[in-house]
């Protein structure tokens, strides 16, 4: 018997099953998916690798044997094995890397081939003899072992207890413990115990009913999954228009129906709020999976999943590899973030690995959002996907009165300060009425940027080619991208001028809102104050409980979050992530204005939303004030067909990474050829440069990259993996690094 394996530390150049003979003492144990030990290379490298195949033959000759087996039972089962091929194909990762990001870090193996984070256990112990065989020698005991007596008596009473109770009970040793083992009274065992996140919810709730618009989306969403099965369908809804109730009952009919469901949130801080609510209306069915999670927990909630006891599972992006049973549905909610996107290898969006799912298992894809992605909105227009608009919020209430402020006008007025004068007044009027405001600012610490006011100079990080950012509650200067801090000198190392701060970033934000109100509590939330001792939820369930007047934050804040008492959104900088180089500038503002401003006047009171800009004129930003996604996307849209851009081709990234700059410029210039070589005029391609990332320099290593446009397809990916493959043995590239990425953010 032999068996193709999936070996871990290979390049995508030499990546491939290889085959290794399965020895006698393994075969009842060496099956696909399961992890193995194998010798590699001519000095025999033991390596770890999945087996992806089992086979009676093999066309190698002289196939080494395999030396030992990492699992009991499989790990991944023949869709994630056909999974991970898939992977391979469109993210040009290698098949263990795509078997890897499956499988929580818990169960990775470390260098001695065990894995990180074993299963949690606890020690029982019950009676080898009846209760009334026990009672009897229990007395005999009395005199001359009182410990042994007291420990029989006390297993008469129960069947099983831990034998860390009985010995606290019982005030008896382990030795004596160990004694009545030898006279074969009483026998221990060890039982799993499976850490959970949370604790169950601790009242069942029913499911929230749904109003005449909601009920029309929900029946034809079910009507769109029966006609189309593994299709997609489309939820475009305004901010507050109830689509979780939706998800919950599209849930609820796929359990009906005996399968599993995964709901997908595109952040840590969403998690908490979302599970409460669904543990509540489904209780243990639920399973929780995000990074925010100990590495003990994320073992335990996917044996839940793997083994049926948890069918609704809940998550961020690397939830959709959830070992979900008999998968029906999955939804992702907020589709449009980036934050499905993976940045490290294996470089896959979460959306289109559900719809793999999807087609494999036979089950339906729902996307939701307010403002959809402009190529998922294009495709439900062309018809591919449903389309299920949601014009109204859940409980009728006036979407928020948005007001542009003119940030132009109060320097003019002569106010320098973050907040303008209509925001200040608009937060002092819900103090007094004892309503909450958020306040957004997309930037974290004190200021971007230190420069000299002399002679001009800024502090900028030496590994990478980014200003350091200023903290003063830490009196720091941090990299955001490497981590690297320093102290600010007295005086500029240049010229021995002063300093000029520029660029606000939250922690400016509260200072000088703690100043303008020096009687009432900020609440922070960036990634300064979220951490693993102080999680979102805690400071969220803060926020909520003591009503504090004022949350300040990041994109953390800006979506997905339920505050009935919040009437008042301040964005303190809407021009901010406008005008970069990156064509979806507008989109993703317009996005990211659209869901902060939907975070207030949730409940039974009116919302208010002011945004300050220095381009009240400028289209997007009037748009994103008047909640019109629909002209949004039309202009939009028409931009894009204009530019060739996505949905109308498809853009490849193929970068390279090094140590030394013109090294890694030359091996793109090189690709670039061999990419001309190799593409015909059918193809219709379309190559740009090498071109520098926005930050050029990360971590000592310089990064450039070739945009390719054009229809991908399967002969398109094959050159790529060709050129890929290529590079990676071509000797001029040594030290350099190359991967391919689908479109990618700029």
């Amino acid at each position: 018997m032999f068996a193709g394996v999936a070996l871990a530390g290979l390049q995508y150049a030499i990546d491939r099953p290889y085959d290794y003979r399965i020895p006698e003492n393994l075969r009842g144990s060496v099956r696909p998916g399961v992890r193995v030990f194998v010798p590699f290379g001519s000095g025999n490298r033991v390596t770890e690798g999945f087996v992806l195949s089992v086979a009676e033959e093999s066309s190698y000759p002289n196939c080494k044997d395999i030396l030992r087996t990492a699992d009991e039972q499989p790990l991944l089962d023949r869709d994630q094995l056909q999974l991970a091929y898939f992977m391979r194909e469109r993210t040009f990762c290698t098949v263990y890397q795509a078997a890897k990001t499956m499988l929580p870090a818990g169960f990775w193996l470390d260098k001695s081939g065990n894995r990180r984070k074993k299963d949690a256990k606890r020690e029982l112990v019950r009676l080898s003899i009846s209760p009334d065989e026990a009672a009897e020698l229990a007395e005999e005991k009395r005199r001359r072992s009182p410990r042994q007596a007291e420990i029989l008596e006390l297993l008469c009473s129960f069947e099983v207890l831990s034998v860390s109770d009985l010995l606290y009970h019982t005030g008896g040793s382990r030795a004596v413990l160990n004694r009545l083992k030898e006279l074969g009274l009483v026998e221990t065992f060890f039982q799993e115990i499976l850490r959970r996140p949370t604790p169950e919810a601790e009242e069942r709730l029913p499911l929230p009913e749904l109003n005449e618009e909601q009920e029309a989306v929900f029946r034809g969403i079910l009507a769109d999954s029966e006609q189309n099965g593994s299709g997609v369908s489309l939820i475009a809804g305004v901010t507050g228009s109830g689509k979780t109730s939706i998800y919950a009952h599209l849930i609820a009919g796929c359990l009906e129906r005996g399968k599993s469901a995964i709901l997908l949130v595109p952040e840590i801080s969403l998690t908490p709020q979302m599970l409460s609510r669904f543990s509540a209306w489904f209780g243990e069915e639920v399973a929780v999976m995000h990074s925010g999670l100990s590495a003990g927990e994320r073992c335990d909630e996917w044996k839940r999943i793997q083994r049926g006891q948890a069918r609704v599972v809940i998550g961020t992006r690397s939830a959709v590899f959830a070992p979900a049973v008999d998968l029906g549905l999955i939804l992702i909610d907020e589709e449009q973030e980036d934050s499905y996107r993976s940045e490290s290898n294996p470089r896959y969006h979460a959306r289109d690995i559900a719809r793999f799912r999807c087609h494999q298992a036979g089950a339906h894809l729902v996307l939701g959002s307010a403002t959809p992605d402009l190529t998922s909105r294009y495709r439900a227009q062309i018809g591919e996907y449903g389309f299920f608009c949601l014009r109204e919020r859940y409980n009728l209430r006036p979407l928020p009165e948005v007001h542009l402020v003119d940030m132009k006008q109060e320097l003019r007025d002569g106010n320098t300060s973050l907040l303008s004068a209509p925001l200040r007044e608009a937060i002092l009027d819900r103090i007094e009425r004892g309503e909450q405001s958020i306040l957004f600012l997309n930037r974290r610490g004190t200021n971007k940027v230190v420069a000299c006011s002399v002679c001009g100079y800024t502090f900028r990080c030496t590994h990478c080619s980014v200003s350091m950012t200023w903290h003063a509650n830490r009196r720091r200067l941090i990299c955001h991208y490497c981590g690297k801090s320093s102290r600010l000198p007295e005086v500029c190392p240049e010229c021995g001028g002063s300093f000029r701060f520029l660029g606000a970033g939250t922690q400016m934000a509260e200072e000088e809102l703690r100043k303008t109100f020096p009687d009432i509590e900020i609440l922070r939330v960036d990634a300064d104050t979220v951490s693993a001792a102080v999680p979102h939820r805690r400071l969220f369930r803060r926020f909520t409980e003591e009503k504090i007047p004022v949350m300040i934050g990041t994109q953390m804040i800006a979506k997905g979050l339920d505050f009935d008492n919040v009437t008042l959104v301040g964005v303190l900088s809407a021009d901010q992530s406008l005008y970069c180089n990156d064509f979806r500038a507008g989109e993703h503002t317009f996005s990211l204005l659209t869901q902060v401003i939907g975070r207030c006047g949730r409940g039974e009171k009116n919302g208010e939303a002011y945004i300050q800009t220095f381009t009240p004129d400028n289209e997007i930003i009037k748009l994103a004030a008047r909640q019109d996604y629909e002209s949004f996307y039309r202009q939009e849209i028409g931009m894009r067909r204009l530019q060739n851009a996505p949905p109308f081709s498809d853009r490849i990234a193929f970068s390279a990474s090094g140590t030394d700059e013109g090294r890694v410029i030359r091996g793109l210039q090189r690709a670039k050829t061999t990419l001309h070589e190799m593409l015909s005029p059918e193809d219709a391609a379309e190559i740009l440069g090498p071109v520098p990332f926005a930050v050029v320099k990360m971590n000592d290593r310089y990064r450039y990259r070739l945009f390719l446009s054009c229809r991908v397809n399967k002969r398109i990916r094959q050159i790529l993996s060709a050129v890929l493959t290529a590079c990676s043995r071509d000797s001029e590239n040594r030290k350099l690094s190359f991967y391919i990425e689908n479109d990618p953010r700029d």
